[in-house]
C-alpha cells in the first residue's frame, strides 16, 4: 500500500512537470521574450529551430518542484534553485554567446589570457547553483560538497549530449527513470526526479521533430534538477560513484565524441535515432538554409558548424553538416 501511495504521487508529480512544461512552451512560442529572431537557430538541416523549448523546461521544474505532492521542504527548494540557476546562466549564454569557445579547456585557456567568456561565467554561475541546492538540501560539510560537485556536474554533461534531436532527452529518462524506482523502493524517498522526467517527457516531440532544441538552458537545467534529486535521495557513496562517472564521461568528452562512439554502437546508435526524422527527411515547414555553406576542413570533411556552444567532431551523414 505504502509503495503504491509513492507511486501514486512520483506520478503525479511527473504529470504536473509535464503539463507546465507544455504550458510554458505554448506560452512562450506564441509570444517569444525578444521576439522569435533572438531564439531562432539553423539545425543540422539548415532549417529553423527556436531555443524556446530550454527556458520551458527550466520554468516547468522550477514550478512542478514548488508544486508537486509529497516533496520535502528542502527537496523542493534544491529542486527549484538548480532549475532556476541553471536554465538562466544557460539561457545567457544561449543568448549572449560566440559559441568561439568550448569545452573547460577553451574556456579556463580564455581565462588565462585574460579572456572572460560567456561561457565561463555560465560555468561559475552553474558551479554556484550547485552549491545553493546543495546548501539547501542540507547535510554535513562533505555531503555538501559532494552534491556541489554533482549538481553542476549534471547540468554540465547533459548539455554535452544536446547535440541531436531527442538525444539529451533519451539521456534524462535513461538515467532518471532507474533512480526513480530505487527511490520508490525506498520508505520515505519522494521521488523528485519525477520533476525533470516528466518535463522532459513532454518536450520529446518537440526536440524530436527538429521543431525546437533544449539549448543550454533546458540542458543544464535538466541535468542540474536529475542531479539535485540524486543529491537529497542517494546514500553518500552511490552519489560519490554517480559522480565519478559524471567526471570521467566530462574529461572523456574533451578528447572523444560522443556522437562518432554512439553512431559505432549498435545499440546506442538505435536507441539515438529511434523517434527521429530519416536524415534524408525534409521538414513540413522547412525554411530555405540561411547559414553559409560550411568551409572544408583540410582533409576535405566540412567543418562543423556551430549550436548550442557545441560543435560536433564527426560529420553525421546527411546533406549538410550538423551543427550541434
Amino acid at each position: 500500500m505504502a509503495y503504491a501511495r509513492r507511486a501514486a504521487s512520483a506520478a503525479a508529480t511527473a504529470v504536473i512537470a509535464a503539463a507546465a512544461a507544455r504550458a510554458a512552451y505554448t506560452s512562450l512560442t506564441r509570444k517569444p521574450p525578444g521576439g522569435a529572431t533572438q531564439w531562432t537557430r539553423t539545425n543540422h538541416r539548415g532549417e529553423p529551430v527556436t531555443l524556446l523549448e530550454g527556458p520551458a523546461a527550466a520554468v516547468a521544474g522550477v514550478a512542478a518542484a514548488l508544486t508537486a505532492p509529497g516533496l520535502p521542504a528542502r527537496t523542493r527548494a534544491a529542486l527549484a534553485a538548480a532549475a532556476a540557476g541553471a536554465g538562466a546562466f544557460g539561457g545567457y549564454d544561449d543568448i549572449a554567446g560566440s559559441g568561439d569557445k568550448r569545452g573547460f579547456r577553451g574556456h579556463l585557456g580564455a581565462l588565462a589570457h585574460g579572456e572572460i567568456t560567456t561561457g565561463a561565467i555560465k560555468l561559475g554561475g552553474i558551479g554556484a547553483t550547485g552549491l545553493a541546492a546543495a546548501a539547501l538540501t542540507g547535510g554535513p560539510a562533505t555531503d555538501v560538497a559532494v552534491n556541489t560537485a554533482l549538481v553542476a556536474g549534471a547540468a554540465n554533461l547533459l548539455n554535452l549530449f544536446d547535440l541531436r534531436p531527442g538525444r539529451a532527452i533519451k539521456v534524462v529518462l535513461a538515467a532518471g527513470l532507474p533512480l526513480g524506482l530505487s527511490q520508490l523502493t525506498r520508505p520515505g524517498r519522494a521521488c523528485a526526479v519525477a520533476v525533470p522526467v516528466g518535463a522532459a517527457a513532454a518536450l520529446l516531440p518537440e526536440d524530436l521533430g527538429e521543431r525546437a532544441m533544449l539549448g543550454d538552458a533546458g540542458a543544464n537545467a535538466l541535468g542540474a534538477m536529475l542531479g539535485a534529486a540524486a543529491a537529497g535521495r542517494l546514500s553518500r557513496r552511490r552519489r560519490v560513484t554517480m559522480l565519478a562517472g559524471i567526471v570521467g564521461l566530462t574529461a572523456a568528452s574533451e578528447v572523444v565524441s560522443f556522437t562518432k562512439v554512439i553512431r559505432r554502437t549498435p545499440p546506442l546508435h538505435w536507441l539515438d535515432m529511434l523517434g527521429r526524422r530519416p536524415a534524408h527527411a525534409a521538414g513540413p515547414a522547412a525554411a530555405p538554409r540561411r547559414a553559409p555553406a560550411a568551409p572544408s576542413a583540410p582533409d576535405g570533411q566540412p567543418v562543423m558548424a556551430e549550436m548550442n556552444g557545441h560543435a560536433d567532431r564527426e560529420p553525421a551523414n546527411l546533406a549538410t553538416p550538423p551543427s550541434p
